[in-house]
């Protein structure tokens, strides 16, 4: 069963075991939110994100939302782009297949330490499922 791998920067090493596929940014597969000095969730707007099938410039993004009192997990971020996916499946599924079709079978690599939330779970999930 395909599992999510956390790339590591190593001399002399490629970073990925041999067959995974590398899903964070600026993959086409990358979460394009991302959790900014643990008080802000950072961005594109939703109509970008939705029309986008590659990766999205940081020029492109926005705060999408700041928290003066709390800090924002991680899986916030994780659970924006499962709603993205959710979209894109309904709205496009033959698309969204196509677009899935490399990650079939294999493992995924990002930079999410293992024991938190990572986006590449929800690929892992929906690519095999």
């Amino acid at each position: 069963m395909p599992e999510r791998v956390q790339r590591r920067r190593v001399a002399g090493q490629p970073g990925i075991p041999p067959g995974a596929k590398y899903v964070g940014r600026p993959s086409r597969w990358g979460n394009p939110w991302r959790i900014y000095r643990d008080h802000h969730i950072v961005g594109p707007r939703w109509h970008i994100a939705r029309n986008s099938w590659a990766h999205i410039p940081a020029g492109e993004c926005i705060h999408a939302y700041v928290s003066s009192s709390r800090i924002i997990p991680v899986s916030e971020a994780v659970d924006l782009y499962r709603t993205l996916l959710q979209v894109r499946l309904r709205d496009e599924p033959d698309q969204f297949r196509e677009w899935l079709k490399p990650l079939r079978g294999r493992d995924l690599a990002c930079w999410c330490p293992l024991d938190q939330p990572c986006h590449a779970d929800i690929l892992l999930e929906i690519a095999n499922a």
